[in-house]
């Protein structure tokens, strides 16, 4: 994509459909008078008049615990500089966006038109009591120092400038586990520090408080190394000069253990690496390409141990993996601050858990085999789920312990699970998805490359490197197409009906031939037939010049499944294919089957697709949770509706004892766990999330996944083709771009596990 494309596609982003990226979300009835009278007017006054009494009270009486003000006057905006409050107003929602999704905190975001340090400062005070804590952002130094300083002392809240104390949590975190690597203490190493603004600054003092000594650091900004004998030094720089006489970063760097960069690409040179010690630590964090890239370094050394801020490359420093959490417990037991125990808190956790087994999600989003701690898995990944049950309790304890918190926790194990709930209403398993295809990239044909919407997903899956697009339609269609929303990438375009293809064709063709002549093929039907998309983008996968496909998008899905279940088949052993889609819920993701192809299944069918889901499931890196619905639960109707999906669950728990799955059951006794615990505590879904519903029919699970679509406006991905012989995957009629995307994402990751699955098999 283009950097003019780009630009469109973002101001498209923000703009549409509708402009900005957050909104305020009723958490309360309002159908009703009654409910709009207890919402305002008279009933409001009721908790008003409490909160007067107690002013502790508005945390039980409103939203405030939950709300954080992302607060920033624009100055220093991260590689835009100073553009004005206005303008850094989507960094700002951004942020937002950020809290709420990975830590369930909601934002307003404040924008100040102030450079006056005391005209912020009191700004903020003014407004602070609206909110459970203050995120300070992009506030150029020294300024942010100051008013970090000032605004900590004067209000009860809890305040962070995530711009300094971010990065400082994250990198002190993967800094402790790679001196454990190499076998250093902190105590001993000498550190060099290129930059020398709000981040640079605070992650030195944290790693002084992780024992550093000041003697063995050397800083340096965009004049060099910052010396005692130097004038003008700001109070933040004076506290980092050192008394060497040195003065460039070349010099700084022979024998040094550890290299922080938070400054400017390209300036630490092979050279330079070659003269550090052994073992050398090296984070070079500058954005977006950092001070010496990543395959250089460990091209240039063998026993380096390498960070960036860059999430292609191993250990990412990043700082989502620590400002919502840290907000996350501070809000929790109501801290009136963010002292330096919390701080260190959030560091022994993050440290802590890299040394962890590795949940198979993870593995599986980021196409690891199995991650473990070493010199490649310093710091844990931004999509590893345990973060957020792992680091606010942390945080939380620091704060009891240390004396801020008004709020403490009793019950840590509910505590724990509360958090866990809170990712339910997060679309993480998108990202995972879309996270993980990227790792490996598949080949896929996109066989209505000539509508619109399918170009446009495949031209993203190409930007954002999730798949190889194949491009299957009218070469000029295409072409003009691709003109138009400026795809300007080279990929291979294939019309099946071009006499350019007829090589190709005739290939196809002679081994559709030999497949199917038995079966009332001629030779001239299978040549005739290949001009036809979809035979061709099936003989594609088949024959190996392609790894996947999608198709459906113009045309009905039996029409489209037709040549895919007779060009590709069944899969080895499986008697019955079906579909899944997974929903994305306000209680997470949910799978639904069958909703697309069995009309009426047998009690055997159903077991089988159950089965089929759960596999899906797996490689997903979810464990199913399955509840087998009915109308009728656990024996109370006789009908044969009811009883064949009894014999369905009978089947499974005798050939798959490990599975969780129960049924029959009703839909509200499924979904939720304490009713059923009540009524059913016999049952294995008792106490469980149920996450993956198999319907009895096709009426039932298709109504039910486009009514939850609609009504709920539930992101939906598939139908997921699942028993299919080879990753063919069919779009429902029209579907959006973004949900043609996650297709393809599906696509690529079923690819990428047949090929382990071959060669797994081959090694065997």
């Amino acid at each position: 994509m283009s950097k003019q494309s780009k630009r469109i596609e973002a101001l498209v982003y923000h703009a549409k459909p509708t402009p900005g990226k957050i909104k305020v979300v009723p958490t309360k009835k309002y159908a009703t008078q009654r409910d709009l009278s207890l919402a305002y007017s008279p009933g409001v006054a009721e908790p008003c008049l409490e909160i007067e009494k107690d002013v502790n009270n508005v945390y039980k009486y409103t939203a405030k615990g939950n709300l954080v003000a992302v607060i920033s006057n624009g100055t220093a905006v991260l590689g835009l500089g100073n553009i004005g409050p206005e303008a850094s107003k989507p960094v700002m929602e951004g942020k937002g966006l950020l809290f709420k999704i990975f830590a369930d905190i909601d934002v307003f975001d404040i924008e100040v038109n102030t450079e006056n340090v005391d005209e912020f400062i009191e700004t903020v005070k003014n407004i602070a009591p609206t909110f459970g804590g203050i995120n300070l952002e992009d506030i150029k130094a020294p300024e942010a120092f100051e008013i970090e300083r000032r605004l900590k002392e004067e209000l009860d809240i809890p305040v962070m400038h995530d711009d300094q104390h971010g990065t400082a949590i994250i990198s002190a975190a993967a800094l402790l586990n790679a001196l454990e690597l190499a076998e250093k203490n902190i105590e001993d190493v000498k550190i060099v520090v290129s930059g020398a603004g709000a981040a640079a600054i605070s992650c030195t003092r944290l790693y002084q408080s992780c024992g550093a000594k000041g003697e063995n650091i050397v800083m340096l900004d965009s004049k060099g190394v910052i010396r005692k004998d130097r004038e003008n030094l700001t109070s933040q720089k004076a506290e980092f000069a050192t008394d060497r006489k040195i003065d460039t970063l070349d010099e700084a760097m022979k024998n040094a253990d550890v290299f922080i960069g938070l400054s400017m690409a390209d300036i630490v040179t092979p050279a330079m690496l070659k003269s550090m010690a052994k073992n050398p630590i090296v984070f070079a964090m500058a954005n977006p390409n950092p001070e010496i890239s990543y395959q250089l370094a460990i091209d240039t050394r063998d026993d380096i141990i390498m960070a960036t801020g860059r999430s292609d490359h191993p250990n990412q420093v990043n700082n989502v993996l620590g400002f919502p959490f840290i907000f996350r417990g501070a809000l929790d037991v109501r801290a009136t601050k963010i002292n330096e125990a919390m701080k260190m808190a959030a560091v022994k956790a993050l440290s802590r858990l890299a040394k962890e087994s590795v949940p198979e999600q993870v593995n599986l989003a980021y196409n690891e085999t199995r991650l473990t701690f070493g010199r490649d898995y310093i710091i844990p990944k931004p999509f590893d789920p345990r973060l957020i049950a792992e680091v606010p309790p942390a945080v939380a304890k620091a704060a009891m312990e240390s004396g801020v918190a008004k709020e403490p926790i009793e019950d840590w194990s509910k505590y724990k699970d509360a958090l866990l709930e809170r990712l339910g209403s997060d679309n993480k398993l998108v990202r995972l998805l879309l996270s993980r295809a990227r790792t490996n990239p598949k080949r896929v044909v996109f066989a209505e490359a000539d509508q619109l919407d399918v170009l446009k997903a495949a031209q993203i899956a190409h930007d954002e490197g999730i798949a190889i697009p194949i491009l299957l339609g009218r070469k000029d269609t295409i072409s003009s197409l691709m003109k138009e929303i400026e795809f300007e990438a080279e990929v291979e375009i294939i019309d099946p009906k071009s006499d350019e293809e007829l090589e190709r064709k005739n290939k196809y063709a002679e081994a559709y031939w030999m497949q199917k002549k038995r079966k009332g093929v001629t030779k001239y039907s299978a040549q005739k037939i290949m001009r036809e998309r979809n035979y061709f983008a099936a003989m594609m996968v088949n024959e190996g010049d392609a790894d996947a496909l999608i198709s459906g998008y113009s045309a009905s899905y039996p029409k489209v499944l037709k040549p895919m279940l007779e060009l590709i088949g069944k899969a080895k052993g499986v008697t019955r294919v079906a579909t899944t889609n997974i929903m994305m819920t306000q209680r997470g993701p949910m799978f639904l089957s069958d909703t697309a192809i069995n009309i009426d299944p047998s009690a055997e069918d159903l077991a089988k697709i159950a089965y089929m889901t759960s596999r899906v499931a797996k490689m997903l890196g979810i464990e199913p949770i399955i509840a087998m619905t009915s109308y009728s639960n656990f024996g109370s109707s006789d009908n044969p509706d009811a009883k064949k999906v009894r014999e369905a669950v009978d089947y499974l728990h005798k050939t798959y004892p490990n599975m969780v799955v129960d049924g029959e059951v009703q839909m509200d006794f499924a979904l939720n766990s304490k009713m059923l615990q009540d009524i059913f505590p016999f049952s294995r879904l008792a106490g469980r999330k149920v996450n993956t519903l198999i319907f009895p029919n096709l009426d039932s699970a298709n109504i039910t996944y486009k009514l939850l679509k609609e009504l709920n406006k539930a992101e939906s991905i598939g139908p997921i083709m699942i028993g299919m012989g080879k990753p063919v995957h069919i779009l429902q009629l029209g579907a959006s771009v973004d949900e043609i995307v996650n297709m393809v994402a599906i696509a690529v990751v079923d690819a990428q596990e047949r090929e382990k699955k071959l060669q797994r098999e081959a090694h065997s």
